[in-house]
């Protein structure tokens, strides 16, 4: 009996699995432009959902998933999937350890304040170290050029470290707020349908 009740809980966490990735792949394509070449999008937040229903692990496999699926009509050699899966990460690993330690609405949001800061950082050191010299590579895109599209937001960003810190860290925080906030709204109205029922 145990065993079978195993079975109908590993098929249940699939299924629930599976149905997020799908909306994550599809919240993907809903793209709204922000400010310089950064884009807001909802997709993090079936991973957000799952973690904080199933576990970190499934939160984060999410993410990998939806942007693995992406990465078949890529427009950014990769680079940028491989930059959401870094940053997504981030938010959903900590916000989902945590609620998973606190169920409580103080939990979630001590959680997910946690993942909003630490996907900042990591947005900026990615973005830094990874994303804009892969640009400059990959899609033969110069510094500059790059660089510029900061400048036509402030004059004062002229260099990469400028464009991290007053362009990428913000929006990262706008991200991560915005996801705080749906998540808030819809956990509870959904919940029931993300665990098993007794």
């Amino acid at each position: 009996m145990n065993s079978r009740r195993q079975g109908a809980d590993a098929v249940f966490t699939l299924t629930r699995c599976g149905i997020l990735a799908a909306m994550a792949v599809l919240l993907y394509y809903i793209e709204i432009p922000v400010v310089a070449f950064y884009k807001l999008d909802l997709s993090t937040l079936p991973a957000v959902l799952a973690g904080f229903a199933m576990g970190s692990v499934q939160g984060a496999a999410i993410v990998v998933v939806k942007n693995l699926v992406h990465m078949l009509g890529t427009s950014t050699a990769c680079v940028g999937e491989l930059a959401d899966i870094l940053m997504s990460s981030a938010f959903v690993i900590p916000a989902s350890l945590v609620y998973r330690r606190h169920r409580t609405r103080v939990g979630a949001m001590a959680g997910m304040a946690a993942g909003t800061a630490l996907m900042a950082v990591c947005g900026a050191l990615v973005n830094y170290f990874i994303l804009i010299p892969a640009y400059t590579v990959l899609m033969n895109l110069p510094m500059e050029a790059i660089v510029g599209m900061g400048q036509a937001v402030w004059s004062a960003i002229d260099s990469p470290l400028k464009l991290v810190i007053f362009i990428t860290a913000p929006f990262n925080l706008l991200k991560g707020g915005v996801l705080s906030a749906v998540t808030t709204l819809l956990y509870k109205r959904v919940s029931p349908l993300l665990h098993p029922q007794a």
